[in-house]
């Protein structure tokens, strides 16, 4: 039986009926993963911690739609959407999103970026996005930062792509945007009534 909370690798199902756990929420103790008690999950890494939640404000004023969404891949070097991609157009001004010091301005893979190095460790990341800061360069929260470039987008029309990264970890940016609004739905319709 598998404990809850640990994936079993199926190579070795196929050996001598022996299961080596991987890539799960750890088990407090070796016992406890035996007993199927399994330690509180830990935080994934693509959520930042709750100090660090709706800290930032948008790029791009007003709030923009947001065109495509984050999605980690499953692997370092996998396929997947490090960031999430905003609607655009050429010339607009792009804000940073929190206060920090400019730790990038350049081109990547021909598409012009900006990396910005907040307090709390998280960089934000622009593209295509044509500087008007440099390198070591301190900005502001709300500060233009540059203007979004047509060359360079990934996207089918023009968009800016933001990306939160905390050392090699990419984090959701629309976590640290905050500004959701939750509202439950029922499942199955309304209750039913007594008679």
């Amino acid at each position: 039986m598998q404990a809850p909370g640990v994936a079993l690798d199926p190579a070795a199902a196929r050996g001598a009926g022996h299961q080596e756990p991987r890539a799960g929420p750890p088990a407090a103790d070796p016992a406890s993963a035996l007993s199927g008690q399994v330690a509180p999950t830990p935080r994934s890494a693509t959520t930042p911690q709750p100090s660090t939640r709706r800290r930032w404000q948008w790029p791009l004023s007003p709030r923009p739609v947001v065109l495509r969404r984050f999605a980690p891949p499953a692997t370092t070097w996998g396929a997947g959407h490090r960031g999430i991609d905003l609607a655009a157009t050429p010339g607009e001004p792009v804000l940073a999103v929190a206060s920090g010091t400019v730790s990038h301005v350049g081109v990547i893979a021909g598409k012009p970026t900006i990396s910005v190095l907040h307090a709390d460790g998280i960089r934000s990341t622009y593209e295509p996005v044509g500087a008007s800061v440099r390198t070591g360069e301190s900005v502001e929260a709300g500060q233009t930062i540059g203007l979004v470039e047509s060359a360079g987008s990934h996207c089918t029309s023009t968009c800016l792509h933001l990306g939160a990264i905390r050392g090699a970890e990419y984090l959701d940016p629309l976590l640290l945007l905050g500004g959701w609004r939750v509202r439950l739905l029922p499942l199955h319709g309304p209750p039913a009534r007594g008679p």
